[in-house]
């Protein structure tokens, strides 16, 4: 019998329901306190001026989570699998790359640990009044106890916070159509530019917190665990974009509803970004955000060490349980370090700004070896990427490359 292609093969909805599980879990991801942080600011201080980074981000995210999928389903390997084979007849270049990735994931990594602990003692802090420096280090250590001692209890952990992230987001979707923003202003916002006072780094975070480095790595191994023949890249493509795009229109929604309700007012703490929500919620709104940080920032602050001991296992050939005193040991290097910087930061909001800026400063680093690999028709065959694939994952290097190169040089100067 003649085999399928990969464009033959027609899925039924139930598969198609059931291939939205990965992407959903980058989504999940991605959607913590930094990504309330980020937009909420981004809306009060600019209006909708930096609309054209979220719109950005939703396509950035949807071309290079696409393209790590596919190069996992194509080879049954991993990112950084793939990269030292493709390296293997070049150890010095191959071992440059593996270092500089590794640095990139782990500073990447120890940045957005300490934005999730302190993004998550932002929401138990609006709701107790004790100081986030005492309650990020606490849950620090509750979540290195957790992840050491009680791994099935997170699955069910995340499942019920993934819950209350949902309803979070169906409510700011719901204040977005109720504040009926200005859609000539959202329009024009649409148009890149990046204002002044600051405008650099908050461009930076909102694309950092969406467009996270170690995702990229997840996403492949993700893939190649759910889908085995090139057929399904179809459906894997399918269970992608969607989710890809609703995490857009929640990160969207919510610098929509901040423009359009708090333009002009200084955010200094949780209680602060509620008042975005009291057109639709009235005095249940701060309450609500604080529970939603908390649910947003656990689910990151589990998944975070997790994802770059994961990335550092698949370079230097750990294996990703407890048998490898390595991969552990990273566990809980990040978060210690997560916990120190959250312990010291004297403004939290600032540190979670902070963390997902850091993010795109390392982005281009991943995003530049995700695009190589995915070009190669040595590694992907005729499923290497298209003429439109290979453009669009350029501009996307090249962007994040310039704004990250920018920011970095703003550092010294």
């Amino acid at each position: 019998m003649e085999q399928k292609t990969a464009s033959a093969r027609k899925f039924t909805w139930k598969e198609k329901m059931a291939a939205l599980g990965p992407g959903f879990l980058i989504v999940g991801s991605f959607i913590g306190p930094g990504t309330v942080t980020s937009s909420t600011r981004a809306g009060a201080t600019y209006g909708f001026q930096l609309f054209w980074c979220v719109i950005f981000s939703v396509i950035a995210v949807i071309v290079v989570q696409g393209m790590s999928a596919r190069l996992g389903i194509i080879t049954q390997e991993g990112l950084a699998e793939n990269l030292k084979n493709d390296f293997a007849d070049r150890p010095l270049l191959r071992n440059l790359l593996c270092g500089l990735v590794a640095l990139a994931i782990v500073i990447g990594g120890f940045a957005y640990m300490g934005g999730d602990l302190t993004g998550t003692a932002l929401g138990i802090s609006a709701l107790t009044g004790v100081s986030t420096k005492i309650i990020a280090p606490v849950w620090g250590f509750c979540i290195l106890l957790i992840l050491n001692f009680a791994g099935d209890a997170v699955k069910y952990l995340e499942k019920l916070l993934g819950i209350c992230v949902i309803i979070m987001a169906v409510v700011f979707m719901v204040t977005m159509v109720v504040v009926r923003p200005d859609l000539g202003a959202m329009f024009a916002g649409c148009v890149p530019s990046i204002p002044e006072n600051g405008g650099l780094m908050t461009c930076l975070s909102l694309i950092g917190t969406t467009v996270v480095p170690y995702n990229m790595f997840l996403h492949a191994a993700s893939a190649k665990r759910t889908w085995h023949s090139a057929e399904e890249i179809p459906l894997c493509n399918f269970g992608t974009t969607v989710p890809m795009i609703v995490g857009g229109i929640v990160t969207g929604s919510i610098m929509i509803t901040s423009a359009a309700v708090m333009h002009g007012m200084t955010v200094n703490n949780a209680m602060d970004m509620a008042i975005q929500l009291e057109p639709t919620l009235g005095a249940l709104a701060r309450p609500f955000m604080a529970v939603g940080l908390v649910a947003a920032g656990v689910s990151s602050a589990v998944c975070t060490p997790m994802g770059v001991s994961y990335v550092l296992a698949g370079l230097f050939g750990w294996k990703t349980d407890s048998s490898d005193k390595r991969y552990t040991l990273t566990n809980a290097a990040v978060l210690i370090t997560g916990i120190v910087i959250a312990a010291l930061g004297t403004n939290p909001l600032g540190l979670i700004m902070t963390a997902q800026a850091v993010n795109g400063i390392v982005l281009p680093v991943v995003v530049g070896v995700t695009v190589y690999l995915t070009c190669r028709e040595k590694i992907m065959g005729k499923y290497k990427n298209n003429m439109l694939q290979t453009v669009l994952g350029l501009a996307i290097f090249a962007i994040s490359l310039i704004l990250g190169a920018s920011s970095f040089l703003g550092v010294f100067s």
